[in-house]
């Protein structure tokens, strides 16, 4: 079976053309020109504005036409995340998904389906004939893994509708009413090229097959973080014995958490069975540690040609120690929210750029306005200590909890009606546009709900099938109850 044969038909369809288009972040054009395509195939009307959204509407069920306007929305974008040993090119490759049981995975690859289930049933609730609705706009923001910047530069006057179902959420079960503000930090080392010396051995060590995951929903999980993993080891090799490092790279996006980093660097010849030595001892530590959490784990080291060049001995230094002992993880939990991560931090990525460039990328949320400053200011101050430059992005706002939220109730008396349970009203971690909407339109009533996803922001990323029936029927009801009250 594939992934369009499943049911609800509807639904299925429209994932399974949504994931033959590319759509990196910042690389919508052709999940633009598809979204176009649908809306003039369908008779659809349709808008842009000037960064790249599209809203699409569709007319009350007749005898609705007095209901309020609901706003469905997700965004384009996906993490394009993939394996080390696997061939994708997501600029012009489609994800190639099969299904394993109960899930829909992808091969080797991030799955898509954050937002790609979203943007799927906006659309099949665009076209099918049998939903009882009142008037529906579909919003699909652009940029959203990046820095939420289709909702920042959201055009004026793209949205009329008061109520806002965000359907980029990723539990069966639950509805969100809230979620953390984030703002990126970034660090620049300079760093002069110095000879590589001849008396020494070169070596690239490595670790791979980290869980990695989304650095909101997947934080407090306690996983590991590969740039720290590399740099703790470079870190007490260099206890004992000169180190020259020539490179260092690890990590991708800046709220994915690192699932492999490498590092090239040599050390007297001497000493070079010391080495492997140390990996094998260290190795075994850390699976110990992480024994449970990381089960496929792998350390690496292996000889390599004599580098061009290698980074200056002052800034290897630093560096090493400037990622050994950056803050990454939980900083607190919620007070107010018993299981939610109030404040944490992301050692993202580290990648050489230039000739002399080392830039660090990391990312901090909260849904406590002064603590996200706070843990973005600690972040810059341990990194200019090291002696790097170091800048921040804007940020975005959190969405504070409206436990009186009319739609709120809506969604979860629709849950409960269907199901026989009560959902878990509850505020997330991970970053949602919805604050942002928020600041612009403070009328908006807003929901946030989705089927069950695990491994999202990684090649691990799977789509739980059942649950997608039930997503589609909570938000079949939820339309029908609003079009009805």
């Amino acid at each position: 079976m594939e992934v369009k044969d499943l049911k609800p038909a509807l639904i299925w369809q429209c994932f399974d053309e949504i994931t033959k288009v590319p759509r990196p972040s910042r690389h919508e054009e052709q999940i633009r020109e598809f979204l176009l395509n649908f809306a003039a195939k369908h008779d659809i009307s349709v808008k842009t504005d000037k960064v790249g959204n599209v809203v699409m509407t569709k007319p009350a069920t007749p005898g609705h036409e007095n209901a309020p306007i609901v706003v469905l929305q997700a965004h384009m974008d996906m993490v394009a995340e993939k394996n080390s040993d696997v061939e994708h090119d997501f600029l012009k490759d489609p994800i190639q998904t099969y299904i394993d049981g109960d899930w829909v995975k992808a091969k080797g690859t991030t799955l898509g389906a954050d937002n790609g289930i979203g943007m799927a049933a906006c659309l099949a609730a665009l076209i099918d004939p049998d939903l009882v609705h009142g008037p529906i706009e579909c919003l699909f923001t652009v940029n959203e893994e990046i820095g939420l910047e289709g909702a920042i530069n959201l055009g004026e006057g793209m949205i009329q509708g008061k109520i806002l179902i965000n359907l980029d959420s990723e539990d069966d079960g639950e509805i969100f009413v809230g979620c953390a503000g984030g703002i990126d930090t970034t660090a620049v080392f300079t760093y002069r090229r110095s000879v590589a010396p001849e008396h020494f051995r070169y070596m690239k060590v490595s670790v791979s097959g980290l869980l990695g995951g989304h650095s909101g929903g997947d934080i407090h999980l306690g996983r590991a973080n590969a740039n720290k993993l590399v740099a703790r080891f470079l870190f007490n090799c260099s206890r004992e014995n000169e180190i020259a490092v020539s490179e260092f790279c690890g990590g991708n996006l800046r709220n994915a958490i690192p699932r492999e980093a490498y590092a090239v660097f040599g050390i007297h010849c001497d000493k070079k069975d010391c080495v492997a030595d140390s990996l094998e001892k260290y190795a075994a530590e850390i699976t110990r540690e992480y024994a449970g959490i990381e089960p496929s784990m792998k350390f690496a080291i292996e000889d390599v040609e004599r580098p061009g060049f290698c980074i200056d001995s002052e800034t290897s230094v630093a560096l090493i120690r400037a990622i050994y002992s950056a803050p990454h993880g939980v900083f607190s939990m919620s007070r107010d929210i018993p299981g939610l991560v109030e404040t944490s931090t992301n050692l993202a990525a580290v990648k050489m750029e230039g000739d002399d460039k080392i830039k660090i990328t990391t990312s901090q949320r909260s849904s406590v306005e002064s603590r996200k400053n706070d843990i973005a200011g600690q972040v810059e101050a341990h990194f200019l200590l090291a002696g790097a430059e170091v800048s921040h992005s804007d940020g975005y706002p959190g969405w504070a909890p409206n436990m009186n939220s009319p739609i709120m109730k809506i969604s979860a008396e629709a849950y409960e009606e269907l199901f026989g349970v009560k959902p878990a009203i509850k505020a997330i971690h991970a970053g949602l546009e919805c604050g942002l909407f928020l600041e612009n339109n403070p009328e908006l009533d807003m929901v946030s709900f989705g089927p069950t996803m695990t491994g999202v922001h990684s090649p691990d990323e799977q789509l739980n099938i059942p649950t997608v029936e039930k997503f589609w029927r909570h938000l079949a009801l939820t339309l029908k109850k609003v079009a009805e009250a």
